[in-house]
């Protein structure tokens, strides 16, 4: 394992001029290692339904000041007795009350659940796409949802939950490396209606998401084909470095024939060259991809099965733990871009 896939597990990607840097405060410290093992001993699952067991409930900056100003005003009208400050302490008091019990309502018996996500290719955005579900006959205003940051930069997706309804939140993490990762925990909060309390939970999801290598931004041309097991001997290969297996149209030819995806990036028509199909196939080999290190190799392979794909080629996968026989569409190319993920 390279330095810096060590770095990268341990959650700390040093050569990122935004990545999280370690201190010496040793109260950061000690919040780190309680939230690290608080959410340790969340159960995973990808659907939670909040109770009071699972939501809590702290005041926020305004909701602290609200009851020092509180504190003041009572002081005052003891002090000076007045009844009319009494009364505006009092009432001010209840209504802070009154917020509480409706900011811990808002978010209390809300249910949550994770579809499962869709691959993505390293370095790009995977969308989390969480249903929120209403069963009381009121909205449930300000409900937000958010990736649990450990730098504090959640990016939170505020919505309303409609009554006996039911809505869908959008909030999406960077995965920096392929392979298979965890969603990492979400969380949800709500500072409805006075905004001098704040409701949140944490949810740890059980779902994974698979991560595709990063394909190569300018990979060089698709290797030569290989003669097929028994076919013509005196086939010689492509000199161009490019399996094609097409030819140019020819009238007469069957429009199924014609490799529509190519024809529109090349600007002519262009037909499946039958014979040499039979003749060739193409192989994508790990052992041939140059000089490279491991995850450029994977890099360039990533980018040799799309390009294979849109252009409609049949096409095997060779690794070194594994062999994928040629062919063709959606399904073999999520085979293919699966092994290259795990490789």
């Amino acid at each position: 394992m390279t330095a810096a896939v060590e770095r990268s597990a341990l959650g700390v990607e040093r050569d990122s001029p935004n990545a999280e840097r370690p201190t010496l405060n040793p109260f950061t410290f000690a919040r780190k290692r309680f939230r690290r093992w608080w959410q340790s001993r969340l159960p995973l699952s990808d659907t939670l339904t909040l109770t009071q067991r699972n939501v809590y409930i702290l005041p926020t900056r305004p909701g602290f000041m609200l009851g020092a100003t509180l504190l003041v005003l009572l002081v005052g009208s003891i002090n000076y007795q007045l009844n009319l400050g009494y009364l505006l302490t009092f009432l001010l008091a209840g209504s802070a009350v009154v917020g509480m019990h409706v900011c811990h309502g808002t978010l209390r018996g809300l249910t949550m659940n994770l579809k499962t996500p869709d691959a993505q290719f390293a370095g790009v955005s995977a969308t989390l796409t969480v249903v929120l579900t209403n069963e009381r006959k009121s909205i449930r205003h300000g409900i937000g949802m958010a990736v649990l940051d450990a730098t504090h930069e959640d990016r939170w997706v505020y919505t309303d939950v409609p009554a006996q309804g039911s809505t869908s939140v959008h909030v999406a993490f960077q995965p920096d490396r392929r392979g298979l990762h965890h969603v990492p925990p979400l969380t949800a909060e709500t500072r409805f209606p006075l905004g001098t309390f704040r409701v949140w939970t944490v949810w740890r999801p059980a779902a994974q998401v698979l991560v595709y290598p990063t394909p190569e931004a300018f990979p060089p041309p698709l290797p030569p084909g290989e003669p097929r097991a028994g076919g013509a001997a005196t086939a010689s290969a492509q000199n161009s470095g490019e399996f094609d297996g097409v030819r140019a149209y020819r009238r007469g030819d069957p429009l199924k024939l014609v490799v529509w995806k190519k024809a529109a990036k090349a600007d002519e028509l262009v037909s499946r060259d039958t014979q040499q199909a039979q003749r060739y196939e193409l192989w994508l080999d790990f052992a041939t991809t140059g000089h490279l290190d491991t995850e450029h190799k994977l890099s360039r392979l990533t980018a040799w099965v799309v390009q294979a794909d849109k252009l409609g080629l049949d096409y095997g996968l060779r690794l070194p733990n594994q062999q994928i026989a040629p062919g063709a569409g959606e399904a073999h190319k999520r085979r293919c871009l699966e092994a290259l993920a795990v490789c």
